[in-house]
């Protein structure tokens, strides 16, 4: 086995098993690790393969109205204060 077997595996991972690119990063680390350490034999050959697609994330905005109700709802230190880095006021 080489790299023509790992890049087959991994890509078999990212299109027949839906795996996370953290997953398949973790299992080409794993390979390599393997090889190089354990069977001492190093991959002198690229591996080309499919790569598992991260996920598109976006981000969580709060209206105003939303962040007025969540301000509302704070107590203690936190409730008075006056300025927006929400830090309670030292004496």
């Amino acid at each position: 086995m080489g790299a023509p077997e790992i890049a087959a595996f991994l890509t078999d991972l990212a299109v027949n098993g839906n795996v996370a690119a953290s997953t398949q990063n973790q299992v080409l680390s794993a390979n390599l690790f393997l090889y190089r350490y354990v069977l001492q034999q190093d991959i002198d050959e690229r591996i080309d393969l499919v790569r598992a697609k991260k996920p598109a994330r976006l981000p969580v905005v709060l209206t105003k109205g939303e962040v007025s109700t969540l301000l509302r709802q704070l107590s203690g230190d936190y409730a008075s204060c006056p300025n927006s880095s929400m830090a309670p006021a030292t004496a």
